[in-house]
């Protein structure tokens, strides 16, 4: 039955897709009538024409510009068991949209390569040949690669967090459509694969999107270990052996490619107002990481051993490696008397079968186990060595050489794992640690020497309990015990959240070695960031650090460890504490004033760049920020965060995870060596910025921070009430604080703006400060920096996307919920104003790009929205119904909030920029 053929294609018909999307269409299409399918077979016909007449309702009024009452109506006083069918009905169309995209671009990518235009833009080939056309040589590029590193770091922020069981169904439909990519499958084979995805979309239908229970930290690690153990672990070689690819083009023989890529966590570790993360979790993660990269080492050691069957009889094999194998077989009598008699003229078997064996006795911690990664790394180049000396490179030395890539990038231990703490809760521990109960109060002079006793060792420190000090001094106490174990590699940064001053970075030294954390000279092994994240701070951060660099006892840690300052830059925070364009232009001018101290100073500065999934909090394309960074301030090194639904996104499918990987390189590699030459103009473009940051900032602070009633009017014009109980996440929504819009953390801050889809937290500010600008300055001057400087660039573009996105008739369908508050008619006193500044910056921005409309350069991004819309809108227009029924209910934990539990999860998954 294939209920769905004739009006699936409904919401394709007003889309203009590009014949190169013709294959996207059809894919869309088949899903389309699966999901039609499955939503009948489970629910009944009537459901189906439900859905139908809903997205039909949907459909007209996008495409006739008609009112939206009608359709809010329809979805009015609607049975709870139904609403929440509906949006799960509508996340299902989502996921195979989302699907087919993803599939569309693993298509695209083998269309370009086989299609003879020569590199695709972006990759690594493109970027490498580009440059030896520039005129960067060889020795230039050689120069670089050993400096050359890129590390995402996956995060325990989820504003979409996928859970496993749906994870894998998603993985065997992307199988399926990726093995029809080429439309090479038999007609049989096809009937297959189309009963396999149904089988997995009736399985996704028939699983729960979130579990019963608020997640643990154990089950984030869960989550995040899937990427890192089963995607990234598997592209890994393959990036390495493109890259290497595209060296040998460019340049012949190119230099031998060091290790590029890092990948860091910081599930376990983020102690920032997570009361459920401590030295326990942190102990916890690092045994978990090692199991599962064990776990992948001994799968690879099985499959070697398929593999590299050769037998002595007839290839020579190196005494390196038969020494081994008598060395394991005297070390491990068991595993050695498991080996088959059959495969005694088998070394190579014979030895990866005892590798598995010491790995397995590595995660027992036996004392026959490998003592660190290099031991391990070490048994895989002998079988290499082996292998090319013995006519076996070709035939083995392909898969060994993956593996060694693997276990150079992943060690013993996976991922780093980065810990964080906020200021204030290191000021509590060493109030307490130094029994002043007035610390607070002291003056920063006062506080300074005081803070300098503790590190020379001269301050009396209460030892009964350690009182509040206790949770710090256990974690460094667990860094201390974890260390040796798990290897240096294990921990990243301890990272300092709300950083003001030198002194933030001085005390996790002072705690560090007060908990034993430090070797005989006092040297702490632990890089210390210093995370900026509001507006002031970023505007700070060059003298905070710049004193820092002055106090002769960090200046020994600094020399200690390397002489290499990491420094997070925090986007997130400083979007809500002054709006995105004071955000990204604070964060600009901080990065140009702290390239230009270490070039005075001789310390090296890493940024680490804390990103987010939303415009709003740093998110975008990858590859455009680090051509739109500062010139000199990437310097080869690229560390960003990655969360929420942005490593679903990026990570999910291998092949694209790839791509992503390959871009970011080669991003990396050209902003380095060849960033944009200097340009004449900046200077007074840099000066409108300034203007455009100061105009945007102060009206977006006198909305959000200044106005009395407008944290009452956020809280019932958006689902705030509803994603602080969402079971997506172990830690509050907010930070300790009076409840006010300061103390709600950025992503559910900027969640709620989202799923009411006004977009408020990237434009609000922005259109006032454009429209100042234009009459200043004239529309030539602004679209000359937007065409002309990337910073600006990438500013105005994302500024589009998110105006794109947003709805402002539906959003003024939740602005209604505040008519009627005990403080007054808070919609009529907010919504024509933030309505104004909706429009103001669209005409700026279309003004800007001569434009009459959104992304009218963006076909790709507009059909994207367009494919969605029709099946957003039902699920907003619900979640507005449902809100009011159950504010009005007392806000009761039931099926009404299940309900819009389900409308969050749904929009979130429809509008895909979510926190």
């Amino acid at each position: 039955m294939n209920v769905m053929n004739d009006s699936s294609d409904e919401p394709l018909r007003a889309i203009d897709f590009a014949p190169t999307d013709a294959l996207l269409r059809e894919d869309v299409k088949t899903l389309g009538a699966l999901v039609g399918e499955i939503l009948a077979e489970q629910r009944g016909p009537a459901f189906l024409d439900a859905v139908e007449r809903l997205r039909r309702a949907a459909i007209r009024r996008r495409e006739s510009d008609r009112p939206i009452a009608a359709l809010a109506d329809a979805l009015a006083d609607i049975d709870l068991d139904q609403a929440a069918d509906l949006v799960r009905a509508f996340a299902t169309y989502f996921q195979a949209v989302n699907l087919a995209e993803r599939v569309h671009r693993i298509r695209r990518r083998r269309d370009y390569e086989r299609s003879g235009a020569g590199a695709q833009p972006g990759g690594l080939r493109d970027v490498l040949l580009t440059l030896a056309h520039e005129g960067v040589g060889a020795d230039e590029l050689a120069q670089l690669l050993p400096r050359l590193r890129i590390e995402p770091v996956f995060t325990a922020h989820p504003t979409e967090a996928v859970r496993r069981a749906l994870l894998e169904k998603e993985r065997q439909i992307v199988g399926c459509l990726v093995a029809d990519i080429d439309r090479g499958r038999t007609p049989p084979e096809r009937r297959a694969d189309r009963e396999r995805i149904r089988l997995a979309l009736t399985a996704s239908w028939q699983t729960a999107e979130a579990p019963a229970a608020k997640p643990s930290v154990a089950d984030e690690f869960e989550h995040v270990g899937f990427y890192l153990s089963d995607v990234l672990y598997r592209v890994l070689p393959v990036f390495y052996e493109m890259f290497e690819e595209a060296l040998r083009e460019a340049y012949g023989d190119a230099p031998a490619l060091p290790e590029v890529l890092g990948f860091g966590t910081w599930v376990g570790g983020d102690m920032d107002g997570n009361p459920n993360v401590g030295a326990d979790t942190i102990a916890a993660t690092l045994a978990g990481q090692r199991a599962l990269v064990l776990r992948a080492y001994r799968r690879d050691l099985d499959a070697l051993g398929e593999l590299l069957s050769q037998s002595i009889t007839r290839v020579n094999v190196d005494e390196a490696v038969l020494a081994r194998v008598e060395d394991y077989r005297y070390q491990l009598p068991k595993a050695a008397a498991a080996l088959k008699p059959r495969h005694a003229d088998m070394p190579y078997r014979n030895l990866l079968s005892l590798m598995s064996a010491r790995l397995q006795a590595t995660a027992d911690e036996s004392v026959h186990g490998y003592g660190d990664v290099v031991e391990f790394i070490a048994d895989i180049d002998a079988i290499e060595r082996s292998l090319a000396a013995n006519q076996g490179g070709h035939a083995g030395g392909f898969a060994v050489r993956r593996l060694r890539r693997r276990a150079e990038c992943f060690g013993f231990q996976l991922a780093s794992l980065d810990l964080r703490q906020d200021s204030a809760t290191h000021d509590a521990a060493l109030a307490a640690l130094l029994g002043d109960a007035d610390w607070e109060r002291r003056s920063a002079d006062e506080r300074a020497r005081r803070l300098h006793a503790l590190l020379d060792g001269s301050a009396p420190v209460k030892t009964d309990g350690n009182g509040a000090a206790k949770p710090s001094l256990d974690v460094f106490r667990a860094v201390a015990r974890l260390r040796p174990r798990y290897g240096e590699r294990a921990f990243g940064p301890y990272i300092v959240s709300m950083s003001r001053s030198a002194a933030d970075a001085l005390v996790v030294l002072a705690l560090a070695r007060a908990a034993g954390c430090a070797d005989a000279h006092g040297r702490v092994p632990l890089d210390v960031a210093p995370l900026f994240e509001t507006v002031d701070d970023l505007d700070a951060a060059a003298d905070t650090l710049r004193a820092l660099f002055a106090d002769p006892v960090y200046r020994a840690h600094l020399d200690a460890r390397g002489g290499r300052q990491v420094v997070m830059l925090g986007y997130s925070d400083s979007a809500k504490d002054g709006g995105m364009l004071a955000s990204r232009w604070a964060l600009q001018q901080t990065q140009v004033a702290l390239t230009a101290l270490a070039a005075d100073s001789g310390v090296r500065i890493a940024f680490f760049h804390g990103r987010g999934g939303s415009i709003s909090r740093g998110g975008g394309k990858t590859e455009r920020a680090v051509i739109a960074a500062p010139r000199g301030s990437v310097d080869g090194f690229l560390r960003l965060t990655e969360q929420g639904e942005v490593i679903h996104r990026k990570y999910g499918i291998r092949a694209i995870a790839l791509r992503n990987l390959e871009q970011t390189a080669g991003a990396v590699l050209r902003a380095t060596l060849r960033p944009r030459p200097p340009e004449p103009r900046e200077a007074a473009w840099r000066e409108i910025a300034s203007e455009l940051s100061a105009d945007a900032r102060a009206h977006y602070r006198a909305l959000v921070h200044e106005d009395a009633s407008f944290p009452v009017y956020f809280r019932a014009a958006t689902p705030i009430d509803v994603i602080e109980r969402l079971r997506i996440g172990s830690r509050p929504a907010k930070r300790a604080g009076s409840g006010d819009i300061g103390s709600l953390r950025a992503i559910p801050w900027v969640f709620a703006w989202s799923q009411n889809r006004a977009g408020l937290t990237a434009w609000y500010g922005v259109g006032t400060a454009l429209e100042r600008a234009l009459q200043r300055h004239g529309r030539e001057a602004l679209a000359e920096m937007a065409r002309d400087w990337p910073f600006f660039n990438t500013l105005i573009d994302d500024l589009e996307m998110v105006l794109a996105k947003s709805d402002p008739a539906i959003f003024e369908r939740y602005s209604l919920l505040a008519a009627g508050l005990p403080e007054g008619d808070l919609h009529a006193r907010f919504h024509p104003g933030i309505a104004a500044e909706f429009q103001r910056t669209r005409e700026a921005v279309l003004a800007i790009k001569g434009s009459s409309e959104l992304l009218a350069g963006d076909h790709r991004l507009r059909q994207s929205i367009r494919l969605r819309n029709p099946y957003v809108d039902p699920i907003s227009l619900l979640q507005v119904d449902l809100l009011a029924r159950w504010r009005a209910a007392g806000r009761p934990d039931d099926a009404l909030q299940q309900a819009l539990v389900a409308t969050v999860n749904g929009i979130a998954a429809g509008v895909q920029n979510t926190g």
